[in-house]
């Protein structure tokens, strides 16, 4: 089958795939429900050694650009007490942790969380991390910019191979929180 976007041949339904999938992601794919159906997310083999924007770009398609999206993992503080969220963004722009982030979690501080903390906590390898899958109770912060996309290129859990999902399906994740302005334009 081929993705409906970029230049992938390979694109099979979820579904079928989740022995190439982290556990907690087959898990989430497993339980899907909503109104997007399961075989609708695909999943597409890649080579993580061209994971970097620019060289995943030129291989799979400039319109990628535009309908790609970054998840990382933050922690807002506030008294002693942190707080683990996930952040999804278009991958043009770059999250804005000390602002929208910060507010949203009613943090004191918020910034990025560890590498190591990332990957302990979603059970996901760095690079990878996707909103499909999280630990139960977290809150997902998902720009409009992404939900109003046809199609969105994710992480898959690893390194190996993405998920490309109706931009649609994000906005009814478990713990999903739609917000304007979340992603701003990077320098």
């Amino acid at each position: 089958m081929r993705a409906p976007i970029g230049d992938f041949d390979n694109a099979r339904p979820a579904p079928d795939c989740l022995d190439l999938l982290t556990e907690p992601v087959a898990a989430a794919v497993r339980a899907w429900q909503g109104d997007v159906p399961a075989d609708q997310l695909l999943y597409v083999d890649t080579d993580p050694e061209i994971a970097d924007t620019a060289a995943f770009v030129e291989h799979h398609g400039a319109d990628l650009l535009d309908s790609s999206a970054n998840c990382v993992v933050v922690a807002g503080k506030r008294g002693g007490e942190s707080t683990l969220a996930a952040c999804l963004v278009l991958s043009r722009t770059r999250v804005d942790v000390n602002g929208v982030v910060r507010k949203q979690l009613g943090a004191r501080k918020a910034s990025f969380a560890p590498m190591d903390t990332a990957t302990g906590e979603t059970g996901m390898e760095y690079g990878g991390i996707t909103p499909i899958g999280l630990p139960t109770g977290w809150t997902v912060l998902v720009d409009a910019a992404v939900v109003d996309t046809e199609w969105v290129l994710i992480g898959s859990g690893r390194r190996r191979g993405k998920l490309i999902v109706p931009g649609k399906a994000f906005a009814t994740l478990p713990g999903a929180v739609i917000i304007d302005g979340l992603g701003v334009i990077a320098n």
